[in-house]
């Protein structure tokens, strides 16, 4: 029963971010924001509200460590899922998907965008991570203020530069599907009503999380870690997909690092302020293997301006070091 409660909560949050994605892209739209606010600030947020929620419900509604491990553990899983899992399966079906008829040499991408969002990353998670250390809680708190502040001004940054990176057309709003044009006041009741069903199916995932972590004898943070991220990036990682073999590279690798940046500053804000951000081996571990992937896709951008599809594959194989070492700590490295 408990393992179809997880299924289901999971199923629920799914559902929630694709009906708030579709409404917070028409939400940018009425609001006469630009394509490339639409696509790399609303559009990656939208698909990042699943991995948000979960956490912050955890937080917020649970007692004990085994709340405060699944709700670390899911704010850092899901930079780590994105910057391995994600970055393979995008480059996977680059390397199965033709282009006009061609094997692609490299990404079809605008390195400007993709360099811009990963030094980011690498920027934000880094502090983020090291604010572990500090050894008072009003510090902490300030490195997350600084960090709110770093994805405004990357957001500032990416509609000042008018990236493009939602240049398709918008998909009708899903409330009403036969208007061209919705009037906003269904805009904004859908994206409340999404809001409502993903707050409500991550709270049956936080409590289904902390059932079959005692059943198991696994920590609740492993289990956060792992299963959360991966069942909830999916709409990246099909999106990635989708535009891969539609020849929109910019749109694949664009999408996942604009959640990346928003997953590496705001949202470990969040566990800083409401938990003692105290950070286990495994935890940190999951941390220095995102940063390392996104450096190498950085430094090859910056060396080669370009990159290749076989090292997404390359930096994708870093989750299985992950793997690995929950697999021989046994999970004890909590």
């Amino acid at each position: 029963m408990v393992y179809a409660l997880l299924l289901f909560s999971l199923a629920i949050i799914l559902i929630g971010a694709e009906i708030f994605t579709n409404g917070i892209e028409w939400l940018g739209k009425k609001l006469h924001l630009g394509e490339g606010a639409v696509g790399s600030i609303l559009a990656a947020v939208g698909t990042a509200l699943p991995e948000t929620t979960i956490p912050v419900i955890a937080i917020l509604t649970g007692s004990g460590e085994d709340a405060t491990h699944i709700g670390i553990g899911a704010i850092l899983g899901a930079p780590f899922m994105l910057a391995t899992l994600a970055m393979l399966v995008t480059g996977t079906a680059a390397v199965v998907c033709r282009h006009n008829g061609k094997k692609r040499a490299v990404m079809l991408c605008d390195p400007i965008i993709i360099r811009r969002d990963l030094s980011f990353f690498i920027l934000v998670y880094t502090i983020a991570l090291l604010a572990a250390y500090l050894p008072s809680h009003e510090a902490k708190v300030a490195v997350a203020g600084f960090l709110v502040l770093a994805y405004a001004v990357y957001a500032y940054h990416t509609i000042r530069a008018g990236q493009t990176l939602a240049d398709a057309d918008l998909e009708p709003l899903l409330f009403r599907k036969s208007s061209l044009n919705p009037p906003i006041f269904w805009v904004v009741l859908q994206v409340c009503i999404a809001l409502a069903i993903i707050v409500i199916g991550a709270r049956a995932f936080v409590k289904a999380i902390s059932t079959v972590s005692a059943l198991w004898g696994v920590p609740a943070f492993v289990l956060a870690l792992i299963i959360a991220p991966v069942a909830t990036e999916l709409p990246e990682k099909f999106n990635s997909i989708v535009w891969v073999r539609q020849g929109k590279d910019t749109l694949a690798l664009g999408n996942i690092t604009g959640a990346m940046v928003f997953q590496s500053s705001v949202i470990p804000a969040l566990g800083i302020v409401l938990t003692p951000w105290k950070l286990s081996p495994l935890a940190l571990l999951s941390g220095a293997l995102a940063l390392v992937s996104a450096i190498v896709i950085f430094l090859n951008l910056r060396l080669k301006n370009r990159i290749r599809p076989r090292l997404l594959i390359g930096v994708g194989a870093l989750y299985l070091v992950f793997f690995a070492a929950v697999v021989f700590s046994g999970g004890s490295l909590h």
